[in-house]
């Protein structure tokens, strides 16, 4: 049985922290980097102090566009505030009133954009993709595969992961690489979908990852979210951005390097062949968790060779932001599944299943913030 969501009550103290510090930080950050008019900061005023002040929380009118996506989820948190709710519902709805603050469904303007391009455009995504593309040619397809679950730890929500440092092999707590290289390697070529996270490094490790991919199979699928969210997380304008940031830089001499530049325009051809094909669903940026997925969804993945969830919010979403015992077999959490299914996250949140018994009672004595201080990663396969 699965146990309850995590909830912004207090229960739990980094969900809490969240919503009281984080989030508030969030949106002063955004009104700070953007010279939004005057209707738009008095809007985002207005949702920063309904969350410190643990408001009731509203529903969308219902003129907007997705009023209908919404409408289980109010029915299930009717009457709620922001601090004493489901931390994923309450996070996610968050952002949703971000982008209708700013007017996002009429004017497309990002109001994460400036965060997301101080990324793009610094050193450390230039050296994670050379550092990346040292890798031998026979471990080529393994290593990218590392690289794009480590570039989960630059989040610009939350910026603790990159104090780390370069990972090492006492960081990966569960790593089902192996099983995963040798089944794509062993299976007839097929279609992989990927639900896509981050933008910038992130991103950048994942573009690098499909590139190696579509060596050996024969369609990959991005899904993103159809609108911005989370601060980093990305948009079909996101990589699209990207893949023509990633050829332009590669022709400079202070750029990502002639490679780079070869593999973005192999993946902008894949994309005009359609092998290669980026997805934007207003459900990724719903409040749902993954047994709740809708047919449409459910439908593309049924034959999939392989899907993969990047990131901690898209784990928090297939095993439901529940408080499992850290012992639980990760097939237990996601047997509702249809496809073979592959999870790269980063540790930032307190949910977390799949650890050999005892682990976490270890970490727990080592470091109390070892859950949610981006430093640990899992690798973890699931085939029905």
């Amino acid at each position: 049985m699965t146990p309850p969501p995590i909830r912004t009550d207090g229960s739990n103290w980094f969900a809490a922290n969240t919503m009281r510090v984080r989030v508030p930080n969030i949106i002063r950050e955004t009104q700070r980097l953007n010279n939004f008019p005057m209707p738009i900061h008095t809007a985002l005023e207005r949702l920063r102090i309904s969350i410190e002040n643990d408001a009731p929380i509203h529903p969308l009118p219902d003129s907007a566009p997705d009023y209908d996506l919404w409408l289980e989820a109010f029915a299930a948190h009717d009457g709620e505030s922001w601090l004493n709710t489901e931390w994923f519902f309450a996070e996610v709805y968050l952002y949703r009133l971000i982008v209708g603050a700013v007017d996002w469904h009429t004017t497309g303007v990002d109001p994460f954009v400036a965060k997301k391009e101080e990324e793009v455009t610094g050193g450390g995504i230039q050296a994670a993709i050379r550092h990346a593309l040292t890798a031998p040619p026979d471990t080529r397809l393994a290593n990218l595969l590392h690289h794009a679950l480590w570039g989960n730890r630059v989040d610009l929500s939350y910026a603790i992961g990159t104090t780390h440092g370069a990972a090492t092999s006492d960081d990966l707590l569960a790593d089902d690489s192996a099983a995963v290289i040798d089944y794509l390697q062993a299976s007839e070529p097929g279609h992989v979908h990927i639900v896509l996270d981050n933008a910038g490094t992130e991103l950048a490790m994942d573009i690098l990852f499909v590139d190696a991919l579509l060596d050996i199979v024969d369609r990959v699928t991005l899904h993103v979210k159809d609108h911005p969210t989370f601060v980093s997380d990305a948009t079909r304008s996101d990589v699209l951005d990207f893949l023509s940031e990633m050829a332009l830089r590669g022709s400079l001499t202070r750029g990502f390097g002639q490679e780079a530049r070869e593999i973005s325009e192999r993946v902008q051809l894949a994309l005009m062949d359609d092998r290669l094909r980026i997805t934007p669903d207003r459900w990724w940026n719903s409040p749902y968790f993954g047994p709740q997925m809708p047919p449409r969804l459910l439908w593309q993945f049924e034959d999939a060779e392989l899907v993969i969830f990047k990131g901690d919010a898209n784990y928090r979403r297939i095993v439901s932001d529940a408080l499992w015992p850290a012992d639980t077999p990760f097939a237990e959490a996601v047997n509702y599944f249809p496809a073979p299914l592959l999870a790269l996250r980063t540790c930032k949140s307190d949910t977390i299943v799949g650890l050999p018994t005892g682990l976490a009672d270890k970490l727990d004595v080592a470091h109390n913030d070892w859950r949610f201080n981006g430093k640990h990663g899992l690798i973890q396969f699931y085939k029905p």
